[in-house]
Order: structure tokens, then sequence, then C-alpha cells
């Protein structure tokens, strides 16, 4: 069924990303904004722009009915919900099903197997992926005592239903179990509406790699390369890139192979990711998530294959096949993305809303930038604080270093704090250059910034 007018639930910089796609594709596109969003970049450039709450998130990106009874008063017969708010939403997607609109996305059925950690961990096992040891629910504090004597400290205390960080607690001393649950427990509860937590075996010194994958309702699984997303502060990802530097051809089919399995075993369909954590010091990788959505990362592996992964995820949910095979797929160079925040680094990131007085992008070949923003944007405090995704290709990861580090020397931003300089800072770095990028990294040398900054 072909896809004429698609409603886009979402804002900022990737319903931009989608109209975009939409354009090439000759599909009509509605944007449904929020109050604060309603004469932002993304409702100018849409087809149309329809108002679906107050600026606060639960009462409009977040209000599933909102956004069916949108797509159905204005003639849509898709709708995108881009990443964050609503796109790992079963609600969302079975509310679309009912009412016949298509969603632009895996199945509900996919959602609920895989939003929960602790099945997806299940279905991981059974599709001989391999994983951290750990456990099924933690029921009680007593319950987490024992397995992780079981499995030894540290432990990665997580929510089941978690996502960013949230509910996430290393714990080294047994001591400190207890009081870590009941923190654990209740920050799960109040973030997700499901207190409930599992444990695994914490890895320090650690990579954090993932591979996109694509699915069709034929049962054709294709990936399209891994990525590195080690560089993360409060388990939030800032530096993104593909190829992972460092691991071997060996490995990097491997993890790819067991990404491409887990979708298979599973009949997965659209565009999704899944999330490994790499021991640096066993050299070896286990499974973490799968994110059943777009990634705000997957510029990077557009870069490297050449391949518009939304428009990819239109098709699909249109009914086409993949147009193409895994033989098809040819890997070329090298991807980086930095994410550009409206964050005071200095001051452990403190969000920073503003308007903005000038912005002025670095722009030449091989750089991209996806953003909304433009001098007089005010950015609203409502929402999250990323401005914009800056990517850089080069034909080797020297070359795209080197151009990141030129790209970011060249923004300028007046107006409101942003996180370039840190970036700067950070991709500038020894260890970057040699990859030797960790999960640990940013901690290791925030120091060393602050004490630069005065």
């Amino acid at each position: 069924m072909p896809i004429k007018r698609v409603l886009i639930a979402n804002r900022g910089e990737i319903a931009l990303r989608v109209i975009r796609a939409c354009q090439m594709l000759g599909i009509e596109t509605v944007l449904a904004c929020s109050e604060a969003d309603r004469d932002a970049l993304p409702a100018r450039m849409a087809d149309r722009a329809v108002c679906i709450g107050p600026a606060q998130s639960a009462a409009s990106y977040l209000n599933f009915r909102a956004i069916v009874t949108a797509a159905q008063a204005t003639g849509c017969d898709a709708v995108h919900p881009g990443y964050g708010f609503l796109s790992e939403s079963p609600d969302l997607a079975e509310a679309c099903a009912q009412e016949g609109l298509i969603f632009v996305g895996p199945t509900a059925e996919h959602m609920r197997r895989m939003g929960n950690k602790i099945a997806a961990r299940r279905l991981a096992l059974e599709a001989g992926v391999p994983c951290l040891p750990g456990s099924e629910k933690i029921a009680s504090a007593a319950d987490a005592v024992a397995v992780a004597e079981r499995i030894g400290y540290p432990v990665m205390m997580k929510a089941a239903a978690g996502g960013g960080g949230r509910g996430m607690k290393v714990v080294h001393d047994p001591a400190d179990l207890p009081g870590t649950f009941a923190s654990a427990s209740a920050e799960a509860g109040s973030a997700f509406g499901d207190p409930t937590l599992y444990l695994e075996r914490f890895i320090a010194n650690a990579r954090h790699i993932e591979v996109q994958v694509l699915g069709d309702k034929y049962g054709n699984i294709v990936h399209l390369g891994e990525r590195d997303c080690s560089l993360q502060r409060r388990h939030q990802k800032i530096v993104e890139e593909a190829p992972a530097p460092g691991i071997t051809v060996a490995l990097r089919e491997e993890i790819c192979a067991a990404a491409v399995g887990l979708a298979r075993n599973i009949g997965y369909e659209n565009a999704g990711t899944c999330e490994f954590i790499f021991d640096e010091d066993s050299k070896t990788f286990y499974f973490l998530e799968m994110n059943t959505r777009i990634q705000v990362e997957h510029p990077v592996s557009e870069a490297i294959t050449g391949i518009d992964l939304v428009q990819e995820q239109f098709r699909i949910a249109a009914g086409e096949p993949l147009r193409f095979t895994q033989q098809d797929i040819i890997f070329r160079g090298h991807a980086i993305e930095c994410r550009i925040n409206a964050e005071l680094p200095a001051q452990a990131f403190r969000p920073n809303a503003g308007t903005i007085t000038a912005w002025n992008p670095p722009s030449g070949p091989n750089i991209r930038l996806d953003t909304h923003c433009y001098p007089g944007y005010a950015v609203p405090v409502f929402y999250d604080s990323m401005l914009a995704k800056l990517i850089v290709y080069g034909s080797t990861r020297e070359e795209a270093t080197q151009r990141m580090v030129r790209s970011l020397e060249l923004f300028e931003v007046t107006g409101i704090g942003t996180t370039i300089d840190f970036l700067h800072f950070l991709v500038g770095r020894r260890e970057f250059a040699e990859g030797r990028v960790s999960t640990h990294l940013i901690d290791t040398v925030m120091p060393e910034y602050l004490e630069a900054q005065g």
C-alpha cells in the first residue's frame, strides 16, 4: 500500500529529517506540533502543521490519542514517530493499526518483546547471542544480594523498562546493594511506571558498539554495519562513529551476524538497532538491548553505505521488500557524528535554553548538519537540549577526525551556551585520534577540561 500523506509525530531536527525524506519520495507531510513549536522550522517546512496540545510533552507529543486523531483529521494514511517520545510505544502502534493507519516502524509486538529488557535478554539468549552474566527479575534487595554473589562484583542494576540511563546503578560494595536497590527501583518506577529491576555484571573497561539492521515483511534482514557510541556522559551518547575503530574484521562480522540473527529470529520489521557492550580486556561482546526505532546516530551509517534509512523505513512500512541484499551493501570510508547540545559542560552540562543570536555552522564537502536551528530561534525549556547533529565523512578515520576538529572550530553559536567547545576538546585528544575510546573516557578527561576553562 503506497503512503501518500504522513503525520510526523515529533519535533526538532528529526522532524525535519523525516520531512526531507518524504519530499524525496513524493509523500505529503503533516507535522503534529505543540504550541511551543508552532513557528519552528519543521512547522514551516511541512506541507501542513497541526497543533496537538500545549508545550508540555505529556499533553502533546506523548499523547498518542491526540496524534491518531490528528492523523485522521488531516487525511493521513501513515504516522512516523521519529525517535524519543512515542517512537517505541506499542500503544501508538496499536492505535494506528486499529484506525487503519500505517505505523512507520516495527510492530507493537516487536516493541513489547524488545522494550522489556528482561524479555529482550531472554530472546537474545534463545537466538544464541551472548549476554552478560545476570538475572531475571529481581524481586527484593535480598534477591539482588544473592544474584550479585553468584555473578560477582561489580554489578550493574538496570530498569527492565528503562532507557537513557535512568534506573541504572553500579554497585562495587556489597554493603551498598540494599540501598541502591531501593533508589534504583524508585527511579525506575517514577521514570517508566515500572519499578522492575534486573542485574548484570558490570564491565569497567567497556565500549558501546551497536549494529543497524533493516527487516521487511518477507523475512529479509540486512545490517548496515556497526557504530561505536562509547563516548557518553551519564549514559547519554555524545559522539558516534562508523565503523567502530580498533576491532578485527572477524569480530566485526561476528557482532553484525549476531544482530542479524536476533532480528531474524523474532521476524523483525523496519529499522532497528542491536546494542552491545564490548569488553576491551577480554575482547568479547555481549547483548545489551534492541532499540525498535530510528536512532539519533543513523546518519553515520548512511554516510558509509549511501543508503537513506528514513526512506527505507517508508518503503518497508508500505509493504515493499528490501531493495538490496547484504551483498549489495558496500561500506566505504569513515563517518563521525557530534551532538551539539544547548548545555554548559563546565556546569555539569546544565541545560541552557535561550535565544540564538548567531548561528554560523561549517559547510563544505563531506560535512552534513541536521538541525532545526537558525539565528533568532528561541530554544524552548520543555524538551531535549539537542540543537544539531554535525556529521562528517572521510575516506579514512584520520581524515574524518581532522574534518570534525576543523568543523567544530568553525561552528559559531552565540546567545546560548553549547557543547561545541567541549566536543572540540574531546575529539581533538590523542585518545580519540588513536581510537582509544571507552564509556569512561569523558569522566577521565573532564577534570582537565574544567581546569582549562579556569
